[in-house]
């Protein structure tokens, strides 16, 4: 627990989602006892009314902004126009208005799918500007960057003192293992454990198994952005992530193993693989903020499947 935390007024967009419940436990446990959640079905982020009304009625000195339309490969292919629009309509209003509201520190959370689609790896911040993203989340990942440009502007001109924290893929307990919108993990995991379940012969897996990922657990990201939120007051971006990828291929095999699955795996070339590598340069977290993630991929991975199965009632074989 630190002083500062306690009694500061702070505002946790998305604080109901997956990332938000993990940030508000750390919050929680760092001291922090006044804690404001403006939740969907009451204050639209999306528009100005509902903006004004949360930060009147949390009167934030700092806002954590976690609220996001997001999705996996899928998702990104079939609501593009969505996905840009919600996500850079919520962030610039947001930002504009807690200025003009008073407020002392802002923290956006970007997104590993705004790097261009062949940075070299490990992805470090300042090769975020090298190229276009890849395609299927581009729009996705443009709408997130242009919170980096705005936070910066504001920074410059108005002294506003936004940061911005690049957070690879995330995975964990609580995550959204609906198909429609799911990322690979919760993805792969739900295939796994109902094919067991069922006795199905195979799984169908999309892409190559070639393009590598890299993941942090829920917790471990949740502790990075609190600790960023606290410590971190500078214009450049930071990365969250773990500095070790994993081939998609590496982690179906192994899920498969965890879930206890005994078909076949097959793969579906004719679906993409979206970007050919993601894996971060975590050095300036480490010297910034002293983060480094604890959480073992297996670890991880074995928690996110326990989860999944005792929501479900199934028993492992």
């Amino acid at each position: 627990m630190t002083d500062f935390w306690r009694g500061r007024r702070v505002t946790v967009t998305g604080g109901g989602g997956f990332l938000g419940k993990a940030v508000i436990a750390q919050l929680e446990g760092a001291g922090a006892d006044s804690l404001f959640v403006p939740r969907s079905l009451e204050f639209d982020l999306r528009t100005a009314d509902g903006i004004s009304r949360a930060l009147a009625d949390g009167e934030p000195q700092l806002v954590i902004h976690l609220a996001a339309v997001v999705g996996g490969i899928g998702a990104n292919r079939d609501n593009p126009g969505r996905f840009f629009y919600e996500n850079a309509v919520m962030g610039i209003q947001l930002v504009e208005q807690a200025r003009r509201a008073g407020v002392e520190k802002f923290v956006t959370i970007g997104t590993v799918c705004s790097y261009p689609k062949f940075t070299p790896v490990p992805f470090h911040e300042d090769d975020l500007w090298n190229g276009y993203p890849e395609e299927t989340n581009a729009p996705y990942g443009l709408a997130k960057k242009m919170l980096l440009v705005q936070g910066q502007a504001y920074r410059e001109q108005y002294g506003f003192n936004v940061i911005h924290l690049i957070p690879v893929n995330l995975y964990g307990p609580g995550d959204n293992f609906d198909p429609a919108s799911s990322h690979v993990i919760p993805a792969l995991i739900k295939k796994c454990v109902d094919a067991r379940e069922a006795g199905d012969p195979y799984i169908e897996v999309w892409g190559t198994g070639a393009a590598s990922r890299e993941f942090i657990y829920v917790d471990d990201a949740a502790r990075g952005i609190v600790l960023a939120a606290e410590h971190y007051d500078e214009p450049e971006p930071v990365n969250l992530g773990v500095g070790s990828e994993i081939t998609i291929r590496e982690l179906t095999e192994l899920i498969v193993s965890l879930t206890g699955y005994r078909g076949e795996i097959r793969w579906d070339t004719s679906k993409p693989d979206g970007q050919p590598r993601r894996a971060l340069d975590t050095s300036r977290a480490t010297q910034a903020i002293g983060f480094t993630a604890q959480t073992p991929l297996a670890t991880g991975l074995a928690a996110a499947t326990s989860w999944y199965e005792s929501g479900l009632g199934v028993r492992r074989p």
